[in-house]
């Protein structure tokens, strides 16, 4: 994927399968923001507007991760203003999106905030307990098999 986008992945609305759409990269610590440029008509976003639980695929250092999240449209929100203010953080990738997004996208510009779950990680101390934001939750473990 090219720098400053992400990888939006929801559930077909008809046919359950998951589908991949490529948006602009629009993550603010557990948050990530999507402008969709056709709004409501967009087949992901109408996929989402049914079922919100969906993963984005995000570049965490030299390597790309999925994160689950839920997803809430706003369609109160300036979306513009919402482009003005993420270009403020990583100015060109950022900028050349929403440029991106003006020229293809129509009048039905719509916000899309997406909230990310935390990613549960094992402890280096003791690799049988996940940590995930301080808290800590031992994993069961098996009886070996005779």
């Amino acid at each position: 994927m090219p720098l400053g986008y992400a990888l939006l992945e929801s559930r077909g609305r008809v046919s359950g399968r998951r589908r991949a759409t490529p948006v602009g990269n629009g993550r603010e610590g557990d948050t990530f923001w999507v402008i969709a440029e056709h709004g409501r008509r967009a087949g992901y976003v109408r996929s989402m507007q049914q079922n919100p639980q969906v993963r984005v695929r995000l570049r965490q250092g030299w390597r790309f991760v999925w994160r689950d999240g839920t997803a809430h449209l706003l369609p109160d929100d300036d979306p513009y203003a919402r482009q003005r203010q993420l270009g403020r953080f990583h100015p060109p990738p950022r900028a050349l999106n929403a440029v991106v997004v003006r020229v293809m996208g129509t009048t039905e510009l719509m916000t899309v905030r997406i909230d990310l779950h935390d990613i549960p990680r094992r402890s280096a101390l003791d690799p049988n307990v996940l940590v995930s934001r301080g808290r800590r939750a031992v994993l069961a473990r098996h009886a070996p098999v005779a």
